[in-house]
């Protein structure tokens, strides 16, 4: 597995190493840390590389069955402020990683990509056969979407007549403890502990960015390993998997919901959301449920256990940024 120090590798890691599975673990920590592994390090064999680095994935790819790609950069103010990394690692990662599958007889890939590739889709719930788009290339935002959208390609081509299996999944707002600090939910915990320490009394004024009303539907991470694992290992050959929930719900509700847990009612105060949001996204799970994933976990049980963590882990706010592109 690539990128297997990351918040949804190292719960993906886990899963599979309770289901008697043996991993080998790629990864640099650009993004990863690995505490997340802590109490399996002993179980798993970790190499230390790039994935932008053949002789790295070469090595760590020798004798194994399977290649988990997930290594990538995450994280929205990443992809307006390094394009380019994101850029670069998507291609030379999952050219690296098809190449050294090939080279050792690999017969089985499995590609975590995103819901990003298809951006505003043209319906939603969203299955799977929808339309993939970059609708402006000079946004940097879609840096992250393309990347995917071109992983995608390579592979799902690839696997015409190299691959044995080759599956597709594409996350849909996957969140819960130890995300990272990068995303809304974190972010709101966040900015909601530092009004509550600020204004003792009364309604938070909760600054968001647009007007609240674009709406995800979040998934615990809980039930997307599951979802994921069930989807890469018994999933069709060249078949691709929207995992996540149903649960459709606006952004403002989210910032109120983690207002509560503090115990605290908030106001949204809107302002000017980045160009190239998307107003509503709730995949299609149908396809992955068929599989057998059933999602158990409520967006409210999710967000305590979520706010839990981030308020008795403020400490490590700034110890999750992303690392030097030379590290």
């Amino acid at each position: 597995m690539t990128g297997g120090s990351g918040f949804i590798g190292s719960s993906l890691v886990k899963k599979w190493l309770k289901d008697g599975h043996s991993l080998r673990v790629l990864d640099n920590g650009m993004r990863g840390q690995m505490r997340r592994l802590s109490d399996v390090e002993d179980e798993i064999e970790f190499i230390q590389g790039d994935v932008r680095e053949f002789d790295a994935v070469n090595h760590a790819s020798k004798g194994m069955d399977a290649i988990a790609h997930l290594a990538y950069i995450n994280g929205t103010e990443f992809f307006y402020s390094k394009p380019e990394l994101i850029l670069e690692i998507a291609l030379k990662g999952l050219i690296n990683t098809i190449d050294a599958a090939l080279k050792n007889n690999i017969g089985q890939y499995w590609l975590m990509s995103s819901g990003e590739v298809y951006q505003t889709p043209e319906h939603v719930p969203t299955n799977e056969s929808v339309s993939l788009k970059v609708p402006d290339p000079l946004n940097p935002r879609y840096s992250y979407g393309g990347g995917k959208i071109i992983s995608e390609l390579y592979a799902l081509n690839y696997g015409l007549s190299n691959f044995d299996k080759v599956v597709v999944v594409r996350p849909h707002n996957v969140y819960g403890p130890d995300m990272g600090w990068e995303h809304v939910i974190p972010q709101f915990i966040c900015r909601a502990h530092e009004l509550n320490a600020s204004i003792k009394t009364g309604i938070l004024p909760f600054d968001i960015q647009g007007d609240g009303s674009n709406t995800r539907a979040f998934c615990f991470i809980d039930d997307f390993t599951e979802g994921a694992s069930l989807a890469f290992q018994k999933g069709g050959h060249r078949e691709i998997y929207h995992v996540g929930t149903s649960d459709e719900i606006s952004i403002s509700q989210v910032a109120t919901k983690i207002a509560s847990l503090i115990g605290r009612d908030a106001s949204i105060v809107a302002s000017k959301e980045p160009e190239g949001q998307t107003s509503r996204r709730c995949p299609d799970i149908s396809k992955v449920c068929a599989l057998g994933y059933n999602p158990r976990v409520t967006l409210d049980f999710g967000l305590d256990r979520t706010t839990d963590w981030y308020l008795s882990n403020l400490a490590l706010r700034n110890t999750n940024k992303l690392a030097s592109a030379q590290d």
